[in-house]
């Protein structure tokens, strides 16, 4: 297997984490009949590349990226015992690089960010039908913790 290294995305990355994002809404869409007609964006990843509560991570190949992911750091309710967590998003791997650990390695550079930020949870949302995700992140160590529910009233 060739080397991957996970490093910070940089602005000369833009174009590619565009493509990764239409990947994730490609991926989507089956799960979510809510989602708008063609070319949407959930993220502002110019902002997020130079913000200081972000950690927006690629994963890299011989020069090319494979794969993406960030974390952010948000405050919680303060009925809950930790005041931040991670919010994990933009989780992203070129088809050809799954099933590499490209996402595993994604991870581990996030959690380790995230413990030198001295934030001791990380939480994602996944669609609970994505069975390959949900399945990759408990191999990863998360707990379904909240199940949303919808109810479309002009369905």
């Amino acid at each position: 297997m060739d080397t991957i290294i996970i490093r910070k995305a940089v602005a000369a990355d833009l174009d590619t984490l565009f493509e990764f994002e239409q990947g994730i809404v490609t991926t989507e869409r089956p799960f979510d009949n809510t989602l708008k007609e063609g070319e949407i964006h959930y993220y502002d990843l110019a902002a997020m590349i130079g913000a200081d509560d972000v950690q927006l991570l690629v994963a890299e190949c011989d020069g090319e990226l494979v794969g993406s992911g960030y974390a952010r750091i948000e405050s919680v309710k303060n009925y809950l015992k930790h005041a931040r967590h991670a919010y994990l998003g933009f989780m992203y791997v070129k088809p050809a690089f799954r099933g590499r650990g490209v996402n595993k390695l994604i991870l581990e550079g996030l959690k380790d960010w995230c413990l030198e930020k001295d934030i001791t949870e990380m939480r994602l949302e996944v669609y609970d039908d994505n069975i390959t995700a949900v399945k990759a992140y408990e191999k990863a160590g998360f707990k379904k913790l909240l199940v949303w529910m919808r109810l479309g009233l002009n369905e």
